[in-house]
Formats: C-alpha cells, sequence, structure tokens
C-alpha cells in the first residue's frame, strides 16, 4: 500500500502522495479516531484558506475552542493527544472526504470545506513547493504544473478532492466556503461561520475580527512570530512564514502561459462538467 519515492520526503498511501511527516501508521488507522459530537472541521486542499478560517475562528471571543494540529499529522499517538484537549476542538485536515475518519461522519460533526481557484491553488502550491523542505524540489513553473494537473502532488488530484466533497455539499452538518468570497467581503463570510457553529457574536465584534484576520495583518503577524511547534495548522510545516505568501485573487494571471491555461481549463472542462461548485469560478477563468 505505501510506496517511498519523491526525494524521501513524500510517500503514497491509497494512491494518494502524503508527507512523510503524515505515518503510514496513522494513515492507516483513521477510522480508529474517536471523534466527538461537538468537534469541528477545517478541510480543504492544500493553499485554499484552511489558516485563514482557523485564525477566523480562534478571534471569536468567548468561542471556547481550541485548535489543534492535523488529524493525519503524526504517528499513531496523535489520537491520545487529541483525547487530551478538554475543549471543543477544531481540528484541520486536507484529507478527501472518503478517507475521513467514520465517526466523523456517524456523529454529524461540523465541517467547513474551504474552496478555491484551483488556478490560484496551483501557484500557491509551486511556491510552497519551492520553498518548503518537507515537499520535493520543483525546478520550473511549467514542471510543477504538469504534476498538479496529473495529481501527481501531496494530497492528489484537485479536481478529486473538490468531487469528493461535492458529492456532500447539502449534508446539513458541511458549510462551504468559498476564498473569494472571504476575499470580497469578510465579516459576511465570519457571519456565516460562527452561524453555523452556533456561537452569537455582535456586530462590532465581527468587524473586530475582519480587521484582525485580514491577510495582511495575518501575514505581519506571521512575520513577526517564531516558528511554533505547538500550533501547526498545516500538516507540511509549522513555519508560518510559509504559509501566508500573497493571498492574491487572480494571481495566476502572471504565470500561466495561452497554452497552459488551454491545457487546463480542458481538463477542467472534462473533470468537472457535473460540478456545481465548478461554475463558480467561471468569474475567475
Amino acid at each position: 500500500m505505501l510506496s517511498q519515492n519523491h526525494s524521501g520526503v513524500l510517500h503514497k498511501f491509497k494512491g494518494i502522495l502524503f508527507s512523510t511527516l503524515s505515518s503510514e501508521g496513522l494513515l492507516s488507522s483513521l477510522d480508529s479516531f474517536d471523534a466527538r459530537e461537538d468537534d469541528v472541521f477545517l478541510v480543504s486542499y492544500p493553499k485554499s484558506g484552511t489558516h485563514w478560517i482557523a485564525e477566523v475562528i480562534e478571534s471569536i471571543p468567548n468561542a471556547r475552542i481550541t485548535l489543534t494540529s492535523p488529524i493525519e499529522l503524526g504517528d499513531i499517538s496523535k489520537f491520545e493527544e487529541l483525547k487530551l484537549v478538554c475543549k471543543r476542538r477544531v481540528i484541520p485536515t486536507h484529507l478527501i472526504y472518503d478517507m475521513l475518519p467514520v465517526t466523523i461522519k456517524t456523529k454529524q460533526c461540523k465541517i467547513i470545506y474551504i474552496v478555491r481557484n484551483p488556478k490560484d491553488t496551483a501557484v500557491s502550491l509551486y511556491h510552497y513547493y519551492r520553498d518548503n523542505p518537507n515537499l520535493p524540489c520543483i525546478d520550473t513553473w511549467a514542471a510543477f504544473l504538469e504534476k498538479f494537473l496529473r495529481g501527481d502532488v501531496v494530497y492528489g488530484s484537485w479536481f478529486d478532492h473538490l468531487l469528493s466533497w461535492e458529492e456532500h455539499k447539502n449534508d446539513k452538518n458541511i458549510l462551504i466556503m468559498f476564498y473569494e468570497e472571504m476575499k470580497k467581503d469578510l465579516s459576511k463570510s465570519i457571519k456565516k461561520i460562527t452561524a453555523f457553529l452556533g456561537i452569537y457574536v455582535s456586530e462590532s465584534e465581527i468587524n473586530k475580527i475582519a480587521w484582525k484576520t485580514s491577510f495582511s495583518e495575518m501575514k505581519n503577524n506571521a512575520a513577526r512570530e517564531d516558528s511554533d511547534q505547538k500550533h501547526t495548522i498545516c500538516a507540511l510545516t509549522s513555519n508560518r512564514n510559509l504559509v501566508f505568501r500573497k493571498g492574491a485573487v487572480g494571481d495566476w494571471i502572471n504565470y500561466f502561459t495561452s497554452k497552459q491555461k488551454r491545457v487546463f481549463d480542458e481538463l477542467f472542462t472534462k473533470k468537472m462538467k457535473h460540478s456545481e461548485l465548478a461554475r463558480y469560478f467561471e468569474d475567475y477563468s
């Protein structure tokens, strides 16, 4: 089931590439995780805004939550570590729906799934690969894009990831958020999140959270903070400076050649022809 490759920093599990920071033992034991009914899961494909949503939730006054590291980060001792958390747990993950621990589904835990334009996601993940020692070395943008389109990158295909979650978009315990909507109106997005989590927040508090969690403010804070091993929202690094790069919408246009755009769009049309969520990105392509 497991094959070691990709410079020794990635391994394949159930056909999907994972960082070696996620052990085979942990990945193969996910269904033994005991979810609590009040658990909240922050889910996305990498570089889609998980840190952003996490910062928003952490900034909610009187939320009485503990943000944990990703459920797939570490070894089998992870579940014992999560058991020790007394407050309501907010747990990030980049897993596709099918790999999510079964008790999360049976207990109908609240799940926020964050989606970002795949072209911007690809560019952001390319820079992440270049700067992150926990990921393979990449020579050029063109070489990376080919891998991205094949799904030969960490956490697999963006298309498969989105489709696995879209099948459950109408489940009452799942809230789908778009990165671009958050950029457009953060206060409105915060209202959606707090309502979904059942936490009352006043208008003035929402405005405070929106200011505190604006991209520029978070990037400034990350630059001032040292890497904190206890505050790891990403299964691929604990270095917060790697997390916040540009956060721009539409930055892909500075990277894609016209041919690359055509190849990408053809694959997008083929893979996502039955996807309702994919239609959202027509305005950003």
